[in-house]
């Protein structure tokens, strides 16, 4: 039986000689983010365009942290791109970086690969990762190459059983043979391999990565820390949706022409073709489960701006908005905001319904989610986003920011749509509309409130 096989050890970081010649390598492992191709296990919650932007927002993550690796140790980085070509991930990603395709093979072999070129041109110690682990950082990379001054292997370990990052100071194409890539086994038998070659071995702190809609908080939770670089300008529309196929592209279109604007359409389920109508205006599609708190939480976890504004699909935004939208966030202790109520038709007791409801809103800094609501992202996410109710959750996110600060009016109009009104009637609905805050004031629970009012509706 052959014993097994004993790899020779290269001499000690101390042994090499000194000078101008980079002799380190991080290789970062992406998919360029086409949509249908890129986090496909994501695409069922985020949809193939939502799936994309994740892909493309997380590995602009991982690289802020290997550029800032770069600011205090002489490495080289290489991006291995798997769809995409080397001009498309340029402008992507930008001039700076060295880029080459994966190449064909399964995860191992297109690993073994990237390696074995590393180390054929020089390379001393290599570390490679990918992009789904928001985790990493440049001070992790930075003991993974420290790791490898006198050690083989350096693996960073996965929550789900794999690993994001592996480091080596020699090439070991055994490694990556036989491995149950994409299963909870991955580290388990790497770390045999590592010992039935008599390697040593240094294990990285464990980290959540993200592959399914579960684990979309962890990137909620790292992106809060502000290296993903988020735009602070930026504005991020949130329009939740469930069948506004007659409303959804006009909505849309009252938002184009300002600067810096993104729009995510977040659909809980429509029949009809609100998601083709949307996408065909240019808007970001997800979807999520039904409600539409939690489809505004949904668009929130995936927004970039620094600025987030909720939107009915039924609602359209005034000229200049955005620039109404900045004003109005930065006066002295303002902590959101949202726009004047106006409604689409001339129905006898609609004006009276606007007045009430700008009276209330500058009055009491009480605005309801039809006029638009905006408010910084840090603040949003620290606050939990949308309490989860099945009715009353803008109101309730309203009371918890007039604790924060000012709720303030901007001096521009939304215009909604005045469906409702018509189809019940101007008089019941806003005496409906009256009675469920001060019943949930008075304590109604939002489930029975939610119920009470389907029945209303029904029965007007």
């Amino acid at each position: 039986m052959k014993s097994p096989t004993r790899y020779r050890r290269p001499p000690k970081a101390s042994h090499y000689p000194r000078g101008d010649l980079i002799r380190e390598k991080v290789i970062v492992f992406t998919r360029y983010p086409e949509p249908g191709k890129a986090k496909t296990r994501l695409i069922p919650s985020l949809g193939p365009e939502g799936a994309a932007k994740l892909q493309r927002e997380m590995t602009e993550h991982v690289l802020v942290r290997v550029r800032q690796l770069k600011s205090y140790r002489p490495v080289m980085i290489e991006v291995r791109h798997e769809g995409g070509d080397e001009s498309l991930m340029r402008e992507w990603l930008g001039p700076d970086l060295s880029y080459n395709p994966q190449g064909p093979g399964d995860l191992g072999e297109r690993m073994a690969h990237a390696f074995r070129e590393a180390f054929q041109t020089g390379m001393d110690r290599v570390v490679l990762t990918g992009t789904d682990c928001p985790g990493i950082t440049g001070g992790l990379l930075q003991e993974a190459f420290e790791s490898l001054m006198d050690t083989d292997v350096v693996l960073g370990a996965a929550n789900d059983g794999g690993y994001y990052l592996i480091g080596l100071r020699q090439n070991v194409p055994r490694l990556f043979v036989e491995i149950p890539w994409g299963t909870e086994e991955v580290l388990q038998r790497t770390r045999w391999v590592v010992d039935g070659l008599r390697l040593s071995l240094r294990l990285l702190r464990v980290l959540d990565d993200i592959d399914r809609p579960e684990d979309l908080p962890v990137w909620r939770e790292a992106s809060e820390d502000g290296l993903t670089s988020p735009s602070p300008c930026r504005i991020s529309i949130i329009i939740p949706t469930l069948n506004e196929v007659e409303n959804i592209a006009q909505t849309i279109r009252g938002t184009q022409g300002a600067s810096d604007v993104e729009v995510i359409v977040v659909d809980g389920g429509s029949t009809d073709k609100t998601m083709k109508v949307a996408r065909s205006c240019g808007a970001t599609v997800i979807t999520s489960p039904p409600g539409r708190a939690r489809q505004m939480n949904a668009g929130a976890a995936i927004a970039t701006g620094g600025v987030l504004l909720f939107l009915h699909g039924d609602t359209r935004l005034p000229k200049g908005f955005d620039h109404h939208i900045h004003e109005t966030l930065a006066l002295p202790g303002t902590v959101a905001g949202a726009f004047r109520l106006r409604i689409d038709k001339s129905l006898a007791g609609l004006r009276f319904v606007e007045r009430a409801a700008n009276w209330r809103s500058r009055r009491f800094g009480l605005p309801y989610g039809d006029q638009a609501i905006f408010l910084g992202a840090a603040l949003f996410r620290s606050l939990g986003g949308f309490p989860e109710m099945p009715i009353m959750e803008d109101f309730e996110l309203i009371r918890r920011l007039r604790r924060r600060g000012y709720v303030m009016i901007a001096p521009a109009a939304a215009m909604t749509s005045a469906r409702r009104w018509e189809t019940f009637g101007v008089w019941k609905t806003t005496l409906i509309n009256c009675v469920i805050p001060v019943a949930y004031y008075l304590g109604v629970s939002p489930s029975r409130l939610a119920h009470w009012y389907r029945r209303k509706r029904r029965i007007l």
